[in-house]
């Protein structure tokens, strides 16, 4: 949107254009893509942005003044952009930042957590896995989960350090990749896990090394049909639900604020999207220059 043009949000939209408007996916880098895969999947209709903040990813390691500082900053550019919803597929951030940023924004907000409850039901044995950013196991929205599901139930958490960086380099099944994996995930299976939380939405893309380590030891969760399921049901609550047919042939746009090749070598293999990604300056209080590398 030019800079010049007046700001569109939900509230002076008309109810036919807002629907016909996009839903904003972000996450710190290109693990929201699994997200977009499930939005697709639920919502065909809807027109969809996608912004990875990949110059400052991965947020697992920044402090939680940053990472809601950033997490605000790209959720008002979207709004800018004419987004009609936003959803915040990105762990760190939703436990870090969402209750602030959802006081501040115009349009309605939908976050992810660390599937704890679905893992607490499934799990046979009371022990599950969960594998997730520092900052996610960290948080009180994470620990509050395990206070309310995990009275019966042990949770063996663990930091999954350098995960987040394998899917920003297109790393999803090297050899070292698989060592870190396993490093990771045979001491979940030794104590008689039976379920493994995937606490990031970049952990997804790892499906298929992870079944080759485990095999079918350990259920997997992944929260990102839930996503697309209650982003259907907001849009709904609000009226903004596309019309069939309103952009089915429209493929998502993408936006990058580093280099977006890996993004796009990403959603071509995975997705199945062969697209451009735009790199854009999206400055905040804490990066206030175009590259600030500032934490």
């Amino acid at each position: 949107m030019p800079e010049s043009s007046p700001t569109l949000t939900v509230s002076t939209l008309t109810p036919s254009d807002a629907s016909r408007a996009p839903v904003g996916i972000f996450d710190s880098g290109l693990g929201g893509l699994s997200v977009l895969r499930a939005v697709r999947a639920q919502l065909p209709d809807e027109a969809l942005l996608y912004v990875a903040d990949s110059l400052y990813a991965p947020y697992g390691e920044r402090d939680d003044d940053f990472i809601t500082d950033r997490t605000l900053a790209i959720g008002e550019w979207l709004v800018k952009q004419g987004a009609k919803a936003l959803v915040v597929a990105c762990n760190t951030a939703t436990a870090q930042s969402i209750a602030q940023v959802r006081e501040k924004l115009t349009i309605p907000l939908v976050g992810v957590e660390p599937g704890v409850k679905p893992a607490a039901l499934q799990s046979k044995t009371r022990v599950a896995g969960v594998l997730a950013t520092q900052v996610t196991l960290r948080s009180a929205r994470f620990q509050g989960l395990l206070e309310r599901y995990a009275a019966d139930c042990r949770f063996l958490c663990q930091p999954g350090h350098g995960l987040v960086q394998a899917v920003e380099r297109c790393d999803i099944s090297s050899a070292e990749l698989r060592a870190l994996l396993r490093s990771y995930l045979q001491p979940m299976l030794d104590a008689g896990a039976d379920t493994l939380v995937l606490g990031c939405t970049h952990y997804p893309f790892f499906d298929a090394a992870i079944r080759d380590i485990v095999g079918d030891r350990l259920t997997l969760i992944d929260t990102s049909v839930a996503i697309a399921r209650q982003l259907e049901r907001v849009l709904d609550q609000h009226g903004l639900r596309a019309a069939p047919d309103n952009a089915a042939a429209v493929p998502p746009r993408f936006y990058s604020t580093g280099d977006g090749r890996h993004q796009q070598q990403l959603a071509a293999t995975l997705l199945h999207i062969d697209t451009y990604v735009d790199t854009v300056v999206i400055p905040s209080r804490r990066t206030a220059a175009p590259n600030s590398q500032a934490a």
